[in-house]
């Protein structure tokens, strides 16, 4: 027999290797004996151990056998290369298995601790993960609070959902204190817990439809959704009508829940133009600015009387801009805006 070369069971024997896995080895091509003796045995030299020690080194890089191959044939491979490429795989590990931790521990913190949760809770918080993460990118959870657990959060939201079933159950109407104080309280936690970020709380909406519309459960309905809302319109009405007379006041409230939608676009838009930092004088900006009046003369009028008693009203009463995603840094702006196109 040829000299300084190992038959498979000796290369196996100090390789740390079975048998088996050097036969796959030479099935695949990865590493092919040099000769073979008369009687068939795989004969494996020095060139063939050297091989074998860099599959072993690359393996416990994590490369896959098809990789490795690739590597060892390529004329220019540099191993620099392969580090990288290595170190790119294992950050993408430690997220996937960071997420899954995240995940894992909320879905625990979702389930009570006295009792063991039945499959079907199991399988609705699951639902309502893999939700969430359809309508936010991983980096918008990480700014969601509401993505993030909370033991008061939960509790805060706890108490005023059971505040609001007791409300409905007891048919106070929603001109109440009660019912406008819960509305109050309700929005600006809703503000609070989609980082007062408009684009955020429109998701969550729309989420939140999805949720019905698919039959699952859910914890707010369209009807509480309604209820809140004519409270919390009815609290907005209270405050204006210590500025405007009853004339103005009786063509804000047939007109103030209207082009909903449209707002809610609108203020989207204009979060977004001020996140990115877009002067107000920048044409863009302006063209908001007009979208926006044209909203205001539909929902108040166009008199400039009645314009005057409602930015006096949002000076005085804080409370009339909380809740609402708008705040005085986005009237500012949008009253620039107005002053570089000339409708102020």
């Amino acid at each position: 027999m040829e000299k300084n070369v190992l038959k498979i069971g000796e290369l196996a024997a100090r390789s740390g290797l079975t048998v088996r896995a050097l036969h796959h080895y030479d099935s695949i091509g990865l590493l092919t004996p040099s000769a073979r003796a008369d009687s068939g045995y795989r004969l494996y030299n020095r060139a063939d151990v050297v091989r074998l020690h860099q599959i072993q080194a690359l393996r416990k890089f994590g490369m896959s056998l098809a990789d490795i191959g690739t590597f060892l044939a390529s004329d220019d491979a540099q191993f620099a290369d392969i580090v990288t490429q290595q170190i790119a795989a294992l950050d993408q590990q430690i997220k996937q298995a960071t997420t899954l931790r995240e995940q894992l521990s909320r879905l625990q913190q979702q389930m009570p601790s006295d009792d063991a949760p039945a499959l079907e809770d199991w399988l609705g918080a699951l639902e309502h993960m893999k939700l969430y993460e359809q309508y936010f990118t991983p980096e918008e959870l990480r700014r969601l609070p509401f993505w993030q657990q909370s033991a008061r959060r939960n509790a805060t939201w706890r108490a005023m959902v059971a505040e609001l079933h007791s409300l409905m159950a007891r048919g106070v109407s929603t001109d109440s204190e009660e019912a406008s104080a819960l509305a109050q309280r309700w929005m600006e936690t809703l503000e609070r817990d989609t980082a007062t970020n408009p684009a955020f709380a429109h998701r969550m909406t729309l989420m939140l439809q999805q949720e019905q519309t698919e039959g699952r459960r859910s914890p707010v309905t369209e009807e509480m959704k309604q209820y809140i809302g004519a409270a919390f319109n009815a609290r907005k009405m209270a405050l204006y009508a210590k500025y405007l007379d009853e004339d103005e006041m009786r063509y804000l409230r047939a007109n103030s829940r209207k082009h909903t939608q449209e707002w809610i676009l609108l203020f989207i838009k204009v979060h977004q133009q001020m996140e990115q930092g877009v002067p107000p004088e920048d044409a863009s900006s302006q063209a908001l600015a007009q979208e926006w009046m044209a909203l205001f003369h539909a929902r108040a009028g166009s008199s400039p009387q009645t314009q005057a008693k409602i930015s006096r009203a949002h000076e005085s009463e804080p409370e009339l801009l909380k809740g609402t995603w708008v705040n005085q840094s986005t009237i500012a702006y949008i009253r620039q805006a107005l002053s570089a196109c000339g409708s102020v």
